[in-house]
């Protein structure tokens, strides 16, 4: 099964004190290695969320780097070319969702792009409307 993580799945794997930690890390678990994926930039927004939380919880740069390490050995990272890029931002635009929910649309284009059985989010309902014919494979963990 093609399995896509995005960011706060991964987050609530790192953070133990997280109430959706239990259920992420046993969901990333089950896959098996080249199954799971996320986007490339997942590693880039895992890294900026655990050095930018407040202390106590904020990790220091090189703690986040081998926790982004771990996640990039065990996940397939799915990038984006320019042109599948600009074409998520002209479907976000038709579907009239503004600001930052053009982000979800980069992760599902990845998603997409793979063509994931399941895209695991606790993001689901702005998943579900920038991709409402991917509604079903849309799930939390």
């Amino acid at each position: 099964m093609k399995a896509f993580f995005d960011t706060s799945v991964l987050m609530a794997v790192v953070r133990e004190a997280d109430r959706r930690h239990v259920a992420s890390r046993k969901c990333l678990l089950q896959i098996s290695p080249h199954e799971g994926s996320c986007a490339a930039h997942t590693l880039a927004e895992l890294y900026a969320s655990l050095t930018g939380m407040r202390p106590p919880n904020r990790l220091r740069p090189d703690q986040a780097a081998l926790i982004v390490e771990q996640f990039r050995t065990k996940l397939d990272c799915i990038a984006l070319t320019a042109e599948e890029t600009f074409q998520a931002v002209q479907h976000t635009a038709a579907l009239k969702l503004l600001g930052g929910i053009i982000y979800d649309a980069l992760l599902l284009a990845c998603a997409r792009k793979i063509q994931a059985e399941q895209i695991y989010t606790w993001n689901v309902k702005h998943f579900q409307m920038v991709a409402p014919d991917l509604a079903e494979r849309i799930v939390t963990p």
